[in-house]
């Protein structure tokens, strides 16, 4: 069982991880401080839910630890006025998160209970500027765009260049590229006209993109 200090005490270790690497931005940290993280995962991984280790979520999920969520989130800069996509809503946490930095998210995954669980987890926090739907994330959400930011948390094969479609100008895609039993490259794409500019920000070992919605959970 964890307790408030407890908790305090493993923020504390999180942000000195973040000031280490560069990462202060006052924003980023107040988005993270307001947004409760043993409130995403079970109860028994409370005491290291501040550590940078994958934690196992249903369906067979994970939530990313948080200096990568806090990394691929500071990454993807995003201003008060952004439309964001994101693609891979696991627990939900990373979307609270983005949702006290941009105007709008839209996070979509093809579990049917890790989107129910993430709309009750934002409703129980009063954000009412996150939407969580079952979708097909392997193309993308055409029908919604253009979006100012995208992010995916699941892998692909290739440069997914159809999302240069569905991304405003200047706009940002932040995305794993690689097989799935590789660590994967996370690249960060900026659209500019008619391509995109392209920065490789890390490595990653991350679930491939799955095409379909699960049927049954």
């Amino acid at each position: 069982m964890m307790d408030a200090a407890d908790d305090r005490e493993g923020f504390a270790a999180f942000l000195l991880r973040l000031r280490g690497k560069g990462m202060v931005s006052k924003a980023l940290v107040t988005a993270f401080e307001a947004t409760p993280r043993h409130g995403f995962i079970s109860g028994q991984f409370h005491p290291i839910a501040w550590s940078d280790r994958m934690l196992p979520i249903e369906c067979g999920e994970s939530i990313e630890g948080a200096d990568l969520q806090a990394a691929i989130i500071a990454a993807l800069a995003l201003e008060p006025g952004n439309r964001v996509l994101e693609i891979g809503t696991g627990s939900g946490y990373s979307a609270a998160v983005i949702s006290r930095l941009a105007a709008r998210i839209i996070t979509i995954d093809r579990y049917k209970t890790l989107v129910e669980q993430a709309r009750q987890r934002f409703e129980a926090l009063g954000i009412t500027n996150a939407i969580a739907r079952q979708a097909d994330g392997s193309a993308g959400l055409a029908g919604d765009g253009p979006f100012d930011r995208i992010v995916a948390w699941a892998a692909f094969d290739s440069l997914p260049r159809f999302l240069l479609d569905q991304l405003s100008s200047g706009g940002i895609v932040i995305a794993p590229i690689g097989a799935e039993e590789s660590e994967q490259v996370v690249a960060k794409l900026t659209k500019v006209g008619s391509r995109f500019e392209r920065e490789d920000i890390g490595t990653v070992r991350l679930q491939p993109v799955v095409a379909g919605m699960a049927a049954v959970i």
